[in-house]
């Protein structure tokens, strides 16, 4: 095809032979395993609820296809595109977040929604990889500018949203924007010492939101004492692991989405477990890793201090993520609300995670530049700031 050839300077023959076409794959396989998964684990809970039987699979059969052209959209951007996008998310969802406590609706003890057109909107969600892109902004202005308070900046923001967010009540998200901060922070030169007390600071915030908000408190307790009885959704989750073994019971022949109240979303790990067992979900998972480790592979060879801190911040985000949905699954952590990015049900997280996915895909396209001498200098770089930063 002449619009694949490699001396096309059209757009799309630019982006396609600069963009990292593996990793691309791999979101789209994801992607598709979550469609598959969709179908599996969201009618039983759609009649359980009185809702017709493929209502969750109709919805998320929207978003995924549309969170999958949102990716290749905002990937076809340059790093300067990327920063204007995130600014402008980063305003939307702080507005949305601010209206989400005057008029959002009660969702388990937390208002974190705003109901509209038939859809729930979940504002913070698009923060996430807003945060991260501006955050890395003012990072690397900071390095490259003394007199730019940028770190401050950074600082300032992060406290702003983590307000927001313990106010809905969102302890995990705000967890995880705190990790994508203190991860960039750190990159860009953070003295260690600062680093040991940002650690001390990080424990006693969740001592803090321990004896500050109940629901914090009842997970962390049901999850030290099993025995209480209580914790129904995560012992019916091991047992779906336990009964699908290695090759799993078979498609459509689970049992645990027909009992799980969030089969089709926070716990759909656990559906992939019993009907397509243990090597079904290794494989998922190798597909999380792949895109984490790709994506820092490939922005080691980047010489822009910018893109390699946006860059390690939103796949912080993405691995984070990953990580407690599938730790909470197994009873390895108390059980967090957070979806499993592109297998979950959930417009808002969906089409989040495309936008972050598509922002990390366009700062890590081939650049003229990036080499293996840049990548000598960005170790040269991670190293320093290891050490003690500038």
């Amino acid at each position: 095809m002449s619009t694949l050839a490699r001396t096309d300077k059209s757009l799309f023959g630019r982006w396609w032979w600069t963009v990292d076409r593996w990793m691309l794959a791999a979101i789209i396989a994801i992607a598709a395993i979550g469609a598959l998964l969709t179908l599996a684990a969201s009618p039983a809970v759609a009649e359980r609820i009185g809702l017709d039987t493929y209502h969750f699979v109709r919805r998320q059969f929207v978003f995924l296809p549309v969170s999958m052209i949102i990716m290749v959209v905002v990937s076809l951007m340059t790093p300067r595109g990327i920063r204007r996008v995130a600014v402008g998310c980063a305003i939307l969802a702080i507005i949305g977040m601010l209206a989400t406590l005057i008029a959002g609706s009660e969702i388990k003890g937390a208002t974190r929604w705003i109901h509209t057109a038939g859809f729930s909107v979940q504002p913070s969600e698009f923060l996430k990889p807003a945060f991260a892109v501006i955050a890395a902004w003012l990072f690397a202005e900071s390095n490259l500018n003394s007199n730019f308070p940028g770190n401050k900046l950074a600082t300032g923001l992060f406290i702003v949203i983590a307000i927001l967010l313990l106010m809905q009540p969102d302890v995990g998200m705000t967890a995880v924007v705190a990790a994508i901060w203190g991860v960039e922070f750190f990159l860009a030169g953070l003295p260690l010492v600062l680093v040991v007390m940002m650690a001390v600071l990080f424990m006693g915030g969740i001592v803090g939101a321990y004896f500050s908000f109940s629901h914090v408190q009842g997970r962390i307790d049901r999850f030290l004492d099993p025995d209480a009885g209580e914790g129904y959704q995560v012992m019916r989750a091991l047992e779906a692991f336990r009964n699908g073994g290695l090759f799993g019971r078979g498609p459509g022949e689970g049992r645990v989405k027909e009992v799980l109240p969030d089969a089709h979303a926070d716990f759909i790990f656990a559906v992939a477990g019993e009907e397509f067992g243990l090597i079904a979900c290794l494989i998922l998972l190798a597909l999380f890793a792949f895109v984490v480790l790709r994506g820092f592979s490939r922005v080691l060879r980047e010489d822009n201090l910018f893109c390699l801190l946006a860059v390690a911040g939103l796949l912080v985000q993405f691995g984070l993520q990953v990580i407690i949905n599938i730790a909470s699954n197994l009873n390895m952590i108390p059980p967090k609300g957070m979806t499993l990015p592109f297998v979950s049900y959930g417009g808002s997280s969906t089409l989040a995670l495309a936008v972050g996915m598509g922002m990390m895909l366009a700062l890590t396209r081939e650049r003229p530049g990036m080499g293996t001498s840049h990548e000598a200098r960005t170790f040269g770089r991670l190293a320093a700031a290891a050490g003690g930063g500038r």
